[in-house]
C-alpha cells in the first residue's frame, strides 16, 4: 500500500482543475431547430382570425409585389426596406380609394409582415424607422384636418336606436324574424359577427330564466355559455325574438343546422349558391359575418339612422349601455368575452362615460 502512494499523490497533483463555470453547458443550436414545417406555417396562421387572416394575405401579397418591382428582398426583410415601403404607402393613392391608405391600414400592413415573418420561421425587421415615418404621416394628417387621422368607429347601436331598428322590419315574414333575432341576440350576447355566424341552433337552449347561448369567442379562444334573460319589454325580448324565429325555421323544415341563414328576396330559405356549376360558399345556407354586416348596415339606413353602422355596433352598443345601467366592468368583459384588460371595451365604457361620469358637472 506504501508504494502505491507516491503515484496515487503524484496523479491527483497532475490532475488539471476545472472550474465548473468553465464547462459549457449551452446545447448547440442547428439548422433544423430554426427551421419550420409547412404544416406549422399552416397551423401558425390558423391561429390568426379568419377576417385578418384575409386581410394579412392581402398585405403580404402586396408588400411582396413591391419588393419585386423595386428590386428588393420580401423575406427577410430589412429596417431599411421596411421604412421605404411605409413611405411608399403614406405617398401612394390605393386602386380603392384613391387616396393614400389610412394610418390604421398601414399598422395593419406592418403587422402582416411581422406575421408572415414569424410564419415562415424568420427574424421579422425591426420597425423603429418605419413607424417613424408613421408616426409624421399621422400628423400631417391632422395638422391638415384630414378625416383620415381620424379612427373610425362603429356607431354603438343602444337601446333607442335599436328599437328604431326593429321598427323597421316585417316581423310576421321569415326574413323579418331572422333580422329580429339577429339583432336583438347579438346585441345581449354582446357577439362579433363572426361569432353570430357560426351559432347552430343547437347552440341555443331555453329555460325558465331565459337562453343559454353557447359561443365560441374567437378572441380568447374558448367557448361560453352566456345567460340571456327575458326582456321587459316583448318587442325588444332576444327570448321570444329567438323563439319566434326557430319556431319559423321549424315550419321550413330547418330544426338543426346553422342558426343564421340566407333568405332570398322572396322571403324563402335560398339554395345553395353556384358559380359556374360550382357549389361556392356554405352549402348549408349559413350567412357569412359579411352578410351579417350588411344586413345591420341595411336596417340602420333603412332607420335613417346617420353615421358609420356595422356588425360591430351591437356589440359596442352593448358595452355602452350596460356601463349607463351601472354594470360592473369585470361582469360587461366576461358577458362579452373580452380578455381582461382590453382596450377596446375600455374606449367603449370611456365614451359611455363622458356625458354620466363626466368631470365638469357640478364644477
Amino acid at each position: 500500500m506504501t508504494d502505491l502512494l507516491p503515484t496515487t499523490v503524484a496523479k491527483i497533483v497532475d490532475a488539471e482543475i476545472v472550474s465548473a463555470e468553465t464547462v459549457d453547458t449551452h446545447p448547440v443550436h442547428t439548422a433544423a431547430d430554426r427551421a419550420l414545417s409547412d404544416a406549422a406555417r399552416e397551423a401558425i396562421m390558423a391561429g390568426v382570425p379568419e377576417s385578418t387572416r384575409r386581410a394579412y394575405e392581402s398585405d403580404w401579397s402586396a408588400f411582396t409585389a413591391w419588393c419585386a418591382e423595386h428590386g428588393r428582398v420580401a423575406l427577410p426583410a430589412t429596417p431599411e426596406t421596411l421604412a421605404e415601403y411605409v413611405t411608399h404607402l403614406t405617398l401612394t393613392p390605393s386602386a380603392r380609394t384613391g387616396r393614400p391608405l389610412a394610418p390604421s391600414s398601414i399598422e395593419r400592413a406592418l403587422a402582416a409582415i411581422r406575421t408572415m415573418h414569424n410564419a415562415s420561421g424568420a427574424r421579422p425587421p425591426e420597425t423603429k424607422a418605419a413607424r417613424k415615418v408613421l408616426s409624421g404621416y399621422r400628423e400631417r394628417l391632422a395638422l391638415s384636418k384630414d378625416p383620415a387621422a381620424r379612427v373610425r368607429k362603429a356607431e354603438p347601436a343602444e337601446p333607442d336606436t335599436l328599437r328604431a331598428m326593429l321598427a323597421t322590419l316585417d316581423r310576421e315574414t321569415l326574413a323579418g324574424k331572422r333580422d329580429a333575432a339577429l339583432l336583438i341576440l347579438g346585441y345581449a350576447c354582446a357577439a362579433r359577427i363572426s361569432e353570430l355566424a357560426a351559432l347552430d341552433i343547437a347552440d341555443i337552449r331555453e329555460t325558465h330564466e331565459g337562453l343559454l347561448v353557447t359561443v365560441y369567442r374567437k378572441k380568447v379562444k374558448q367557448f361560453t355559455e352566456v345567460a340571456v334573460p327575458y326582456g321587459r319589454v316583448p318587442a325588444t325580448c332576444p327570448v321570444r325574438a329567438v323563439r319566434a324565429y326557430l319556431a319559423a325555421l321549424a315550419e321550413v323544415g330547418r330544426t338543426s343546422g346553422p342558426l343564421f341563414i340566407r333568405i332570398d328576396r322572396h322571403g324563402r330559405v335560398a339554395p345553395p349558391m353556384r358559380r359556374g356549376g360550382q357549389l361556392i360558399g356554405d352549402p348549408t345556407g349559413r350567412m357569412t359575418p359579411e352578410a351579417i354586416a350588411d344586413v345591420i348596415a341595411r336596417i340602420a339606413d333603412r332607420a335613417g339612422l346617420h353615421g358609420r353602422w356595422t356588425g360591430h355596433s351591437l356589440r359596442r352598443g352593448f358595452a355602452t349601455a350596460a356601463r349607463r345601467a351601472g354594470a360592473k366592468l369585470e361582469r360587461i368583459g366576461r358577458h362579452g368575452g373580452w380578455a381582461d384588460g382590453s382596450r377596446a371595451l375600455l374606449g367603449y365604457l370611456e365614451d359611455g362615460d363622458r356625458w354620466e361620469d363626466n368631470p365638469v358637472v357640478g364644477l
